[in-house]
């Protein structure tokens, strides 16, 4: 589908928005300009701001902020490259699709095993994170937390995309709720006076303890691996392309708001509560967020946070839900995998790709509760360095795409992406000196040790499949 053509079939017209069916691969269009915005704004807010933060401010100090910001520029470029493909063909395979079309049916391969894996293993922990979190209000068996949960998601996403849409509006308006609540007990802090902090709360505590580096630019340097993990999920609005009601109007709103997204809940909250307590009060593995209400003498503050990364790890077992089973059969439709990963439900979701997913997860779960050793840890870590795949795939392709239209080969995008190829080019060499830092960090190493054992499996499973079909149209370059 040419983007000429995206624009008679996604015109606004009142025709189009009422069938809301139909996009060519049988999904319905049932997300709508609310549901889409949040989505868009809870993929870039999850545990990793909510709990992980607390490493990156005892490793790095106020400079963390910086940190943050620079990684939200590259965020920024990797979205605007990702909306310039999806106004030209917005479809709910998006990044393998793209790769297919822009690398070659290999690409594709990998692209969508590599994201469907990269959303099963996280809804393996996030779902062993929910279930843990149960316990701090009750002594239940963590086992049976994770079954209700998961059983409850899976029954969401077959139910209907629209119900799957809901529900991640609300997990994502608890999430800037919280946020946008810390913010404003801060600022009254700060001008105000109140609480058990406010005579010690200044903004000058971003620089008078230790300095802005405290530790050196190396140590905040080596966190941007940490601070471009905690963005993982950002892309997830590109796999709704398929599915949303007004696609050419809906996707460049939401995806325009990425910068004041990381510039608020992200830079700002992290200065908010910078001022009020001193980085040094924080510690690795306990949230920022648990530690500045402890120190504002708020008891109820924990509470509240527990509640926040609950549905923080809820909101991405969802969006795992979710994705997995759209990746699943975009990957049968194209011929590289089962085709019974085609089937739909009566409402239009992905029944058998969404069900073989929620298995895995619960086959994690059980795992991770019989051994939490390092097997594994190995696993969880590849998480990681797959979602950043699916980024470097975005930007290759736009890369790709963009010398092409400009060739008159393609018809121009409606949403060009600021800075063309160079901003593309400047931000895979960003994600490059990350790749090169975890390799430095003897915790985040693992990570790619586990990345050509799935290259292997990948490459195996593909030469498998092409030599039962080598002329299939899933094989030859489109």
């Amino acid at each position: 589908m040419t983007s000429s053509q995206v624009d008679k079939q996604y015109d606004g017209s009142e025709a189009v928005q009422a069938a809301a069916t139909d996009d060519g691969e049988g999904y319905q269009r049932g997300l709508g300009a609310r549901q889409i915005q949040m989505i868009a704004i809870g993929g870039a807010i999850g545990t990793g701001l909510f709990l992980g933060a607390g490493k990156g401010i005892s490793k790095a100090g106020p400079s963390l902020i910086l940190a943050y910001a620079i990684a939200g520029v590259v965020i920024f470029f990797i979205m605007r490259a990702l909306g310039e493909l999806l106004m030209y063909r917005p479809v709910s395979g998006s990044f393998s699709e793209y790769a297919r079309e822009f690398i070659g049916p290999f690409a594709g391969f990998v692209t969508g095993w590599t994201y469907w894996l990269f959303w099963v293993v996280t809804g393996i922990t996030e779902v062993t994170a929910a279930a843990t979190y149960m316990t701090y209000w009750w002594d239940i068996p963590q086992w049976v937390s994770a079954l209700v949960f998961t059983v409850i998601l899976y029954a969401v996403n077959l139910i209907s995309v629209k119900l799957f849409g809901e529900l991640e509006f609300w997990f994502s308006m608890v999430k800037v709720t919280a946020i946008v609540g810390m913010i404003l007990i801060c600022a009254g802090i700060l001008t105000l006076g109140f609480s058990d902090a406010g005579d010690t709360a200044s903004v000058s505590h971003l620089w008078s303890d230790g300095g802005f580096f405290p530790h050196g630019v190396g140590n905040t340097l080596m966190t941007l691996q940490m601070v471009m993990f905690a963005f993982l999920a950002v892309e997830l609005v590109g796999v709704t392309a398929g599915e949303s009601k007004d696609p050419k109007t809906v996707l460049p709103k939401a995806i325009n708001t990425v910068p004041w997204r990381i510039a608020v809940f992200y830079v700002g909250a992290l200065i908010m509560i910078l001022s009020v307590v001193p980085w040094t009060n924080f510690r690795p593995g306990v949230s920022p967020f648990v530690e500045a209400f402890e120190k504002m003498g708020l008891a109820a503050g924990a509470g509240i946070v527990n509640f926040v990364v609950l549905t923080a790890a809820l909101s991405s077992c969802n969006s795992g839900m979710y994705s997995t089973g759209r990746m699943l059969r975009d990957l049968a439709l194209n011929g590289q995998g089962p085709k019974f990963f085609t089937k739909l439900t009566r409402s239009g979701t992905p029944l058998v790709g969404t069900t073989v997913s929620a298995a895995l997860m619960m086959v994690g779960v059980w795992i991770n509760y019989q051994w939490p050793g390092d097997a594994f840890n190995y696993v969880v870590s590849f998480a990681t360095i797959s979602g950043m795949w699916a980024w470097i795939v975005i930007l290759v392709c736009q890369i790709r795409y963009r010398l092409k239209a400009d060739r008159g080969e393609l018809p121009q995008s409606t949403f060009r992406a600021p800075g063309g190829i160079w901003a593309s080019i400047l931000s895979l060499a960003f994600i490059g000196m990350v790749i090169v830092m975890m390799g430095i960090d003897k915790d985040a190493r693992i990570s790619l040790y586990c990345a050509p054992l799935w290259a292997l499996v990948l490459g195996v499973s593909y030469l498998v499949l092409r030599s039962r079909n080598p002329q299939g149209s899933a094989f030859v370059k489109r």
